[in-house]
C-alpha cells in the first residue's frame, strides 16, 4: 500500500513538473516574441504605471498581443514588473522580454540637443524654446534671471557656455542642459588658462573668453586660428584698436542688416572696436574649445592686419602698406564675382 502511494506521489509531482516547465516554456516563449512594429516606436509610461498597465498601454498601441501567459511573468520573472517612468524608444524586432527590461532597467530614450560655436544665446535660446522634448522653463525669464539660475556672477551671459551636442532624456529641463553646458565651459576654460603663454597680454579667464569669441567670429579655417589671435595680441601690446567688424555688428544689435556702413564703424559703442582701444566688455558669442585654445596661446607672428582672401580663408600682413594692397586684391576679386 505504501509503495503504491509512493509511486502516485511520484507521479503527481512529475506532472506537476511538467506542466510547471510546460508553463514556463509558455511564458518564455510569450516573452521572446518580437514587438509588432516595423519602425522605431517611442512610448512614454507615466510614474505609478503598473505592470498590467503597461501591458496594456502596448496592447492598446499594437505592440504586442495580451496572451494569458503574461499573468504569470511576476511569479517566474519579478523583475520585469518593476516599471519604471520615461519615454523609451522601441526597436523592430526587439523581444518583449528586451522591452520590460529596458523599462525597467529605466533605460530611457536619449534626445539630442547640437548648441552651435559661434552663435549668440539669443539664438541658443531659441533652439531650446523649439524643442519639444525638453521642460520649458526658463521662457519668461530674463537672461539675467538665466545667469542667476545657472550659478554665472555676471547678468551678461554671452559666451559663458560650451558649445556641444547634449543628449538628455524626454521632460529634462532647459536650464538643466546650460547648467551642463556652463560647467563643461568653466572647466574647459580653466583648463586652457592654466596652459596659457607666459607672454598672454590678457589679465583673467574672462579676457581669456571674450578673446576666443572673436577669434571665434572671425575665422572658420581651423588653420587660422592661432594667426588671427596673433594679430589681436599684436594690437593689444602696441595699443591699437582691435578694429574687428564682429564686435560691431554684436554692438549694433538688431539695427544690423547685414551691412556695415561706414557710419557704423565711426558710430560709438561698448562693442564698437574701431572707436576703442582694448577688449570689448562682453564675449560676442559661443567660443569653441579651439578659439579658446587659441587665445591663450596664439602663434608667434609680425602680423597686425588680416583681410578675407576671398578663397575662404584671410591674408595677414605686417604693414598698412601690405595690408591696403591685400585689401584692394580682394575687392577686385568681388567685383569679379558680381
Amino acid at each position: 500500500m505504501l509503495k503504491k502511494l509512493i509511486t502516485v506521489i511520484f507521479i503527481l509531482l512529475l506532472l506537476i513538473a511538467s506542466a510547471a516547465g510546460w508553463g514556463y516554456f509558455q511564458v518564455k516563449s510569450t516573452l521572446d516574441k518580437p514587438v509588432l512594429t516595423e519602425q522605431q516606436t517611442f512610448i512614454t509610461v507615466k510614474t505609478g504605471t503598473s505592470f498590467r498597465g503597461l501591458l496594456t498601454q502596448l496592447s492598446n498601441d499594437k505592440l504586442i498581443t495580451i496572451s494569458p501567459w503574461l499573468r504569470w511573468v511576476g511569479y517566474l520573472e519579478p523583475a520585469l514588473t518593476d516599471i519604471k517612468a520615461g519615454t523609451y524608444a522601441i526597436k523592430p524586432q526587439a523581444s518583449l522580454y528586451s522591452v520590460l527590461t529596458m523599462i525597467t532597467e529605466g533605460k530611457e530614450y536619449q534626445y539630442a540637443i547640437t548648441l552651435v560655436d559661434g552663435e549668440r544665446f539669443s539664438e541658443w535660446r531659441e533652439l531650446l524654446q523649439a524643442d519639444p522634448h525638453l521642460a520649458h522653463t526658463t521662457d519668461d525669464m530674463t537672461q539675467a534671471q538665466i545667469s542667476a539660475a545657472v550659478g554665472i556672477d555676471n547678468d551678461k551671459i554671452e559666451g559663458y557656455f560650451l558649445p556641444n551636442t547634449y543628449h538628455f532624456t524626454a521632460g529634462t529641463s532647459d536650464i538643466s542642459i546650460l547648467k551642463r553646458a556652463h560647467s563643461a565651459m568653466m572647466k574647459e576654460l580653466d583648463l586652457a588658462w592654466q596652459q596659457r603663454a607666459s607672454d598672454l597680454p590678457l589679465k583673467t579667464p574672462y579676457q581669456a573668453l571674450i578673446m576666443a569669441s572673436i577669434i571665434e567670429k572671425e575665422t572658420a579655417v581651423a588653420s587660422e586660428r592661432g594667426l588671427v589671435a596673433s594679430v589681436f595680441m599684436n594690437r593689444l601690446r602696441a595699443n591699437m584698436p582691435l578694429q574687428t567688424d564682429p564686435t560691431v555688428i554684436y554692438g549694433m544689435g538688431d539695427k544690423y542688416n547685414g551691412n556695415i556702413t561706414k557710419k557704423d564703424l565711426r558710430t560709438p559703442t561698448a562693442y564698437n572696436t574701431y572707436t576703442m582701444r582694448g577688449l570689448p566688455p562682453t564675449p560676442i558669442a559661443m567660443p569653441s574649445k579651439a578659439s579658446i585654445m587659441a587665445a591663450v596661446d596664439p602663434d608667434n607672428s609680425d602680423f597686425y592686419y588680416f583681410v578675407a582672401d576671398g578663397k575662404g580663408g584671410h591674408k595677414f600682413s605686417t604693414t598698412l602698406v601690405e595690408h591696403n594692397r591685400a585689401v584692394r586684391a580682394y575687392l577686385k576679386i568681388l567685383r569679379t564675382q558680381k
